[in-house]
């Protein structure tokens, strides 16, 4: 063990620069400004306060537009099969439809079921047809909407900047948001408020909304307000659809702000033809039912892309562009419950933490001192370059500290020397054996090195676990158990290693002070 490499002495001392240089920011003060890649470790809610919202998805908005589009299918396959039928109509549950012929009922059963996977068709005591959903087609949309809105709600609130916010589902139909350091989580409360819908119609200029509005409205068009204060006669059905969407960022035109966007492959195809059909037309783009912009027309739009214009401040033209980059909801969400956890509490959760923190540690040093003297105060050096080591790593790769984290901090500062004393206590064993100074600590490294890999995968496999089925907290207290157990591996077998080879190498000891 004394005849350690230069190699292996540089790589063990750079990886120990390294750590503290990434630990750093955690004892700079706040006030000083630091670049985005070097930055203290994140706090959680219950250590720097923050806000709690609680979201429910609007599910039966959802089912209201299923059926409403499978009312739009139901009435298109009729017709196409040129079946006749009567009081056609749909509500949040089921489309119900009346045919008296009885072979033509039969036939369009039969078409009806092919139209979509999980629909229940039977004809009711009344003899209509109803068509809805299975349970189990409603329990797998109802759990594809609630993954799909916990995804976009993690979109938007990134955006924001806000850092490493918790966001989980409770139920079949909440979400659960913790924003640290948000005292005033109405910004967000907006933003998540929004459903962001867009999508692309052809203005019907054949109709004027005053018309319209007189009963003089095609049964293929519908008046929709605008951002602008006016109302607009547009197309039911959307050319382009904001599915299509893959990008929008914010440019400036003639010195005003606008909203770029791009669309995929079947996105851009449709929309160049669109715009190649109808030179001379308004197309409206409708977000959340509502027209933001309908430019004319001028050329065909082919690429893919294109330029929403219209009298947006910085501020609209930002956060349209962010909408749109997340994606829409696929269901509003109200806020059902909202908290904030004051900075204080935190404060106070992280004194209790940092006072636990010290005693462990000089608990752990005055046992290691007084049961193995210099070999002792070694250790202890290898306790502290470990939690330099825990920070850095957690800062590098952003890790959110919580309580629970903080008591995966202590317990590692306990496990850190478990190593240490398998090590020396092997030493003892060989130097009453009668071998040689050099040949115990050899030894001692060498022969306790399984049975320290063996104890420690041990408690990693068990990290991995909590990390991979547990959430919030319990996944906080998993990341730094497994940092502290990777880094307390290092600092035992080779910064303990190190310090000892260093101090025989100097000073040739005839006997180990142990």
């Amino acid at each position: 063990m004394y005849k350690l490499s230069k190699f292996r002495v540089m790589i063990i001392l750079t990886i120990c620069l390294v750590g503290i240089f990434f630990a750093i920011p955690n004892i700079m003060p706040k006030s000083v400004k630091l670049p985005g890649w070097w930055q203290p470790v994140s706090l959680g809610l219950d250590l720097q306060g923050g806000s709690n919202l609680l979201l429910q998805v609007d599910f039966d908005t959802v089912m209201k537009d299923r059926m409403s589009t499978l009312e739009d299918s139901v009435r298109q396959t009729l017709r196409e099969h040129r079946i006749r039928y009567q009081n056609l109509s749909a509500d949040s549950s089921s489309v119900k439809v009346k045919i008296d012929n009885l072979n033509a009922r039969n036939q369009a059963m039969g078409y009806f079921r092919k139209l979509e996977d999980g629909l229940n068709v039977a004809v009711n005591e009344s003899g209509t047809i109803e068509i809805k959903y299975t349970d189990q087609a409603l329990a797998q949309l109802r759990a594809r909407v609630l993954d799909q809105s916990i995804e976009i709600v993690r979109r938007r609130i990134d955006e924001l900047g806000t850092k490493e916010p918790v966001i989980q589902s409770q139920g079949i139909d909440r979400i659960v948001v913790q924003l640290p350091g948000v005292q005033n989580p109405e910004e967000v409360k907006q933003l998540l408020g929004k459903t962001a819908k867009m999508s692309f119609h052809l203005v019907d200029d054949r109709t004027n909304a005053a018309d319209a509005r007189r009963g003089k409205l095609n049964s293929a068009s519908r008046v929709v307000s605008g951002m602008d204060g006016g109302e607009y006669v547009i197309s039911r059905k959307s050319v382009v659809g904001g599915e299509n969407l893959v990008d929008s960022q914010v440019s400036f035109q003639d010195g005003g702000a606008v909203v770029s966007f791009k669309f995929d492959n079947v996105g851009g195809r449709k929309f160049g033809e669109v715009t190649k059909n109808n030179i001379g037309r308004q197309l409206a783009i409708v977000l959340d039912n509502e027209v933001i912009s309908a430019p004319v027309i001028q050329s065909a739009i082919v690429g893919g892309s294109g330029v929403i214009t219209g009298n947006f401040t910085s501020e609209a033209a930002n956060e349209l562009a962010m909408l749109l980059r997340s994606g829409a909801l696929p269901a509003p969400l109200e806020v059902l419950e909202e908290r904030t956890v004051g900075a204080g509490l935190g404060a106070d959760s992280i004194q209790a933490g940092v006072f636990a923190s010290v005693i462990g540690l000089i608990a752990v040093v005055v046992f290691m001192i007084a049961a193995y003297g210099l070999f002792g105060l070694f250790t202890t050096v290898a306790v502290f370059m470990n939690l330099f080591l825990m920070l850095g790593a957690m800062s590098f790769i952003g890790t959110t500290l919580t309580l629970p984290g903080i008591a995966g901090i202590i317990l590692t500062i306990g496990m850190a020397v478990d190593a240490n004393v398998l090590i020396f206590e092997r030493m003892r064993e060989e130097v009453k054996n009668g071998r040689s100074t050099k040949d115990a600590a050899e030894a001692g490294f060498t022969e306790a090195w399984n049975t320290i890999l063996d104890s420690n995968l041990t408690t990693l496999v068990a990290g991995f676990v909590l990390f991979w089925f547990g959430t919030g907290p319990v996944r906080g207290f998993a990341v730094t158990l497994t940092i502290g157990i990777i880094t307390s591996m290092f600092t035992s077998v080779t910064v303990s290693r190190l310090i000892i080879a260093y101090w025989i190498s100097r000073y040739k000891p005839t006997r180990l002070p142990i």
